[in-house]
């Protein structure tokens, strides 16, 4: 039922779609301010500093989402995507930063943005390897990947922390979650879309007269700035930084793949291998103004897929405002502290809902494969185990040297490159035995058109 009501929805007018560009905005703002947060405190940036980082990371994502959701000949997918920092990124850019300097972590990351535009093409062609037993094995990976995430807000956000998964922050989280079920359920037209916005909402509302909601942040952030060019230092390119960063970016095309493919099955649209080629490149565009304007990398973010699916609304206007909020708060400092104010329970209400969504997208994908085929069985179940074996204990792999690490360490690229590695394996194996069957046929047709015996 409430599918068929989020679907009655298809095109919204200007001020719906901004509400919905802020709904987008703020299920994405926690993931994406969590990078610069973590970089700049090991980095040991002032409190000056820190602002300064966090407004121009939020100015450029949505500069990175125009360059992506905005399609031409050259660039850009053109899906409802919402692009933020890549969290991958976060352990090898400290690394390189403390090992090195900060230009330098800036000149490998432009080198990356360059890698990844260069090949786009060359990668875009490997689609043949993504069938909907792969695209769909990723997706519910990803989903389900991102649970953790979603409870570990739930139960406040920091696991050391004494108040961690206290009543009060449980009982926030889970209310927050039946609000936006509730309104999932029984609210019709454009408030039915909104769910996760008015859950946001209200719960944060709610969290304020417990004492739970605190306006410092806002209070302190300047009033506007400006984005500077090398304001942190000149780039500087060390090839052993930029051979990490490059594999970072590796990374991040492969969990972005199963982004484009998961939009593509929402909204009903096919993606070619030219699609996914304009995609990449429009990452490696941003890359490429992150690392100038010394920001971070940026990728197609997973979050944001399931409030696609959860709003029913496939089109890519309420992403263009989405884009404009984020450029505006990011010239606003004072105005882009007030995202940051939701208390992490809301946050992990909301998650927990979207996230599902997100997993469920891939289960119905699979629904398309043939399953009495044992092959197939054995792709997802051993992907998906280890996606989330990977996911639930990433220091598995610490033996490992760090470039390995960066590799295996993720629960989404080591499920993409499992289920394309055996897929393409059985699959070998499945077209060698039906040639061996066909010439046998073939044999026996010829004996008995001679007679032999």
């Amino acid at each position: 039922m409430a599918d068929n009501k989020a679907n009655d929805i298809v095109e919204v007018s200007q001020p719906q779609a901004a509400v919905l560009g802020l709904q987008h905005l703020l299920a994405m703002y926690s993931g994406s301010v969590l990078v610069p947060l973590l970089i700049g405190s090991a980095m040991g940036f002032s409190a000056k500093q820190m602002t300064y980082l966090v407004s121009i990371d939020i100015f450029m994502c949505g500069i990175a989402t125009f360059l992506q959701v905005h399609t031409n000949r050259v660039f850009g997918i053109g899906l409802p995507v919402i692009l933020g920092c890549a969290i991958q990124a976060v352990e090898p850019l400290k690394l390189i930063g403390q090992r090195f300097t900060v230009g330098t972590m800036y000149g490998a990351i432009i080198a990356a943005g360059i890698f990844v535009f260069l090949i786009a093409g060359a990668f875009a062609k490997l689609k043949r390897l993504f069938p909907p037993l792969v695209t769909g094995t990723v997706i519910t990976v990803i989903g389900l990947s991102l649970i953790p995430v979603a409870f570990q807000n739930l139960g406040g956000g920091d696991l050391a922390a004494k108040s961690f998964g206290d009543a009060r922050n449980i009982s926030l989280g889970f209310l927050t979650a039946l609000i936006i079920l509730a309104i999932n359920v029984w609210a019709r037209g454009f408030l039915h879309s909104i769910a996760v916005l008015v859950g946001l909402v209200v719960g944060t509302l709610i969290a304020g007269f417990l004492g739970m909601v605190s306006l410092t942040p806002v209070m302190t952030a300047d009033w506007f700035h400006f984005p500077q060019f090398g304001y942190f230092g000149t780039p500087h390119f060390e090839w052993s930084s930029m051979l990490t960063m490059i594999l970072v970016s590796l990374v991040s095309m492969v969990e972005s793949t199963g982004v484009y493919f998961a939009l593509g099955d929402i909204t009903e649209r096919k993606i070619g291998a030219d699609d996914l080629k304009k995609g990449y490149r429009a990452e490696g565009l941003a890359i490429i103004l992150g690392g100038l304007f010394n920001t971070f990398p940026y990728t197609a973010f997973s979050q944001n897929v399931g409030l696609v699916q959860l709003s029913g609304i496939k089109t890519k206007r309420p992403i263009y405002w989405a884009a404009g909020f984020l450029v505006l708060l990011g010239l606003l400092p004072k105005v882009g502290a007030l995202a940051t104010i939701i208390p992490a329970p809301v946050l992990g209400g909301a998650m927990l809902v979207m996230f599902g969504m997100v997993a469920m997208q891939g289960i119905r994908m699979l629904q398309s494969v043939d399953f009495s085929q044992d092959h197939n069985l054995l792709v997802a179940a051993v992907s998906i185990g280890l996606g989330l074996g990977v996911t639930v204990t990433p220091t598995i792999f610490q033996a490992l040297p760090k470039t390995v690490q960066l590799l295996l360490g993720n629960g989404i690229v080591i499920a993409t490159l499992s289920s394309v590695l055996l897929n393409t394996i059985f699959q070998h194996q499945r077209h060698a035995e039906l040639a061996e069957q066909s010439g046998l046929n073939e044999a026996d047709g010829d004996e008995k058109g001679t007679g032999k015996p």
